[in-house]
């Protein structure tokens, strides 16, 4: 008796999924927007580099975010502050040569828009002209409506961020939970409306209590992406060296290691400098005459 495999492609499926479906064309903002209208939760994930991207649209991700996170978990700083416009430029062209599916967005990094809008605007035409992206994300709710406005009028598609927005980290004093209380919460949900009115296609809710993210995904009409924002949101965004076990030491509660490649490499190395140590590579498969 055969039985039915849990892979993706078992029983009925959506066509038109963001997750498991066949399109092999670029997922566009217009998908988005139809996920959340049929109720579909969709992944997202952070990538950095072609391959690593390579891997996680071959795997169906519909959705990857080159974020500014890459300078805590790429470029060795201790937050997403000095990031800069030609680090992210040139590692979101990197991750668009890198897939065929995916929806690429690229972060505005801390300093590339915070002047106002002409300076966001230049900033994402940049990310859309030398990197490829097909979208960009900025953090900010109410503070970051003009720019969301001019940018899509301009014809970008941005990706919004509230909640925790880790390029405040100074002012903040470290990483706390945003919108406990009554006066924190009524602020998050005016964020939240003023990016949509603004013309958000989605917007990131970071470190937030689960029964507010609930309250805001149910009042937008657009997705909300969370990262430690309770089960309700539309869909779940995860730095992907904290899913894949690459991140030493402890990770935030919000976070699920799906792997353990820091050790699973760390042994490779290791083997590696055995065999150059001991003899054993090159063997003579390894070798020409």
């Amino acid at each position: 008796m055969t039985h039915a495999s849990n892979t993706p492609d078992s029983g009925p499926r959506n066509d038109k999924a963001l997750y498991g479906g066949k399109s092999s064309r670029r997922i566009t903002v217009r998908d988005i927007a139809a996920a959340k209208a049929r109720g579909e939760k969709w992944p997202m994930l952070t990538a950095y580099d072609a391959m690593t991207a390579s891997v996680f649209d071959e795997a169906g991700i519909p959705v990857m975010l080159v974020g500014d996170s890459m300078g805590n978990c790429h470029l060795g700083y201790e937050s997403t502050v000095p990031v800069t416009m030609d680090q992210i430029a040139l590692l979101s062209a990197a991750v668009v040569r890198g897939t065929k599916r995916a929806l690429i967005v690229g972060d505005l990094p801390f300093g590339s828009f915070q002047e106002g809008a002409v300076q966001a605007l230049r900033s994402a035409t940049r990310l859309v002209k030398e990197a490829g992206v097909g979208a960009v994300k900025l953090e900010g709710g109410e503070r970051s409506a003009h720019q969301i406005e001019l940018l899509v009028r301009s014809g970008i598609p941005v990706m919004a961020h509230i909640g925790l927005t880790p390029q405040s980290v100074n002012a903040y004093g470290g990483y706390p939970v945003q919108g406990r209380g009554e006066e924190a919460a009524a602020q998050l949900l005016r964020d939240a409306k003023a990016v949509q009115d603004a013309g958000a296609f989605a917007v990131v809710l970071e470190l937030v209590p689960a029964e507010l993210a609930a309250e805001v995904t149910r009042v937008l009409h657009i997705p909300t992406v969370g990262i430690g924002a309770g089960a309700e949101c539309d869909a779940q965004v995860l730095v992907w060296t904290d899913m894949a076990g690459m991140t030493a030491g402890r990770v935030p509660r919000f976070v699920k290691q799906y792997a353990n490649l820091r050790e699973t490499l760390g042994d490779a190395a290791r083997a590696f400098a055995e065999d150059v140590v001991g003899g054993a590579y090159p063997a003579e498969e390894h070798s020409f005459h």
